[in-house]
Formats: C-alpha cells, structure tokens, sequence
C-alpha cells in the first residue's frame, strides 16, 4: 500500500511529522477500484477502467483511484486522471470538470496512439 500526503512541500531545513489519524475502512482498495471501474464505463468510456488505488490523506481520507485507457488490440495505454473514493463512505469525488479532463487526455491519448500506430506500419 502506497500513502499519500497532499500538501506537504517543505522548501528546506528539518521536518519532523508525527501523525496520528483514525477512521473506519469500509471500503477496501478492492473495491474502490470497482467502484471507478463501473462509473467509467458507464459515464465516460467503455475503454476505461480503474488501476491501483493509494491511500490519501487529505481534508477526507480516501482511495485515489488512476483511470487508465486500454485500447484494443494492444491493451493499457496510460493513466489519464484519477477519481478519490472516500474509504468510510464509498462516495465518489468526481465532478464534471473532472470528467471533461479525463475525456480530453483520454482522447489526446487515444489519438497520439492512433498516430504512432499508423507511422510504424
């Protein structure tokens, strides 16, 4: 399991972080990943699914979820944004503005594989 902390950038000297945090996991990895997978599919493209989750700790703690395009014949073609599951609740962070970013790289992607496709054959 890979954690993450948003917003700790420190510029220079000594860093000492003691952190101590709870919540409830009702929602697994697993599952977060499952559960991005279905919203893709059925909102976005058929051609997306969910990889690996990391544990983030934000102002909520959740599972950020990579959306990765796959194209047929050749399968994984990259990351193209990501959706946040909230571990206690299961909701979904996604908002249209998100959802437009995805379609966009997912396309930029889908294209520049298209292109470099072409130019080898």
């Amino acid at each position: 399991m890979t954690l993450e902390i948003e917003s700790l950038t420190p510029k220079s000297g000594q860093l000492s972080v003691n952190i101590q945090l709870s919540a409830t996991i009702n929602v697994t990895a697993f599952s977060a990943r499952q559960k991005v997978a279905g919203f893709v599919a059925d909102e976005i493209s058929t051609h997306l699914h969910g990889g690996d989750p990391v544990l983030v700790l934000g102002e909520r703690i959740c599972w950020r979820v990579p959306v990765v395009l796959s194209l047929p014949p050749t399968g994984d073609r990259g990351e193209v944004g990501f959706i946040d599951v909230d571990v206690e609740t299961g909701q979904l962070s996604v908002s249209p503005d998100r959802i437009e970013e995805i379609e966009n790289r997912a396309h930029y992607l889908a294209s520049s594989s298209a292109h470099q496709t072409t130019s080898s054959s």
